[in-house]
């Protein structure tokens, strides 16, 4: 049997998302293979947790490409950005409450680069007139990634509609991001 490394990482970084202190023998049952097979690919859980940031830095790279950042009015470029992101929010979800990521000097550069990325379609908006000013670009790239968390998770314990996934994070941020127009 042929396993699909990238569906065993969605499954783990689900259950991981719900139930953090899951052992590998429990990763290997949500993914539906046995733990000899799960330790073939994967020598641990740290090996597990290094390669579902590996993983979801990927996807989420691919998300901004497929979003086309520097295309258009930023506030319509964050929204291509919710809508592209949505399929590996349960993965962002879980990685970036994962401590272990952030500690000491091994941290994955791929967290920089998406961090730039996201922080320079912020301050575009801010120059362009569209985000407040008073807020930083790190902060609303920070707010950004706190509410595609909290609603993956939201959503994957049935707390709110997954239909309403991208609306309720455009209006919550831009709803607070947006420099008010005075009369």
């Amino acid at each position: 049997m042929t396993v699909d490394r990238d569906q065993v990482l969605r499954t783990a970084a689900a259950l991981l998302s719900r139930k953090a202190t899951a052992t590998m023998d429990e990763v290997a049952r949500a993914a539906g293979i046995g733990r000899a097979t799960l330790h073939r690919h994967f020598a641990g859980r740290d090996a597990l947790v290094r390669a579902l940031e590996s993983f979801g830095i990927e996807q989420f790279e691919d998300a901004l490409d497929a979003a086309r950042l520097d295309e258009g009015p930023a506030p319509e470029a964050l929204r291509r950005l919710i809508a592209e992101v949505e399929p590996a929010a349960g993965l962002l979800a879980f990685l970036v409450t994962e401590n272990q990521l952030f500690e000491g000097d091994q941290m994955n550069e791929g967290w920089a680069r998406l961090d730039a990325r996201v922080c320079a379609l912020f301050r575009r908006g801010q120059e362009q007139g569209d985000f407040r000013i008073d807020l930083t670009p790190a902060w609303l790239t920070e707010a950004l990634y706190g509410l595609i968390g909290t609603c993956a998770w939201a959503v994957q314990v049935g707390r709110v509609a997954g239909n309403d996934f991208q609306h309720m994070i455009v209006e919550l941020l831009l709803g607070g991001a947006r420099r008010s127009v005075e009369k």
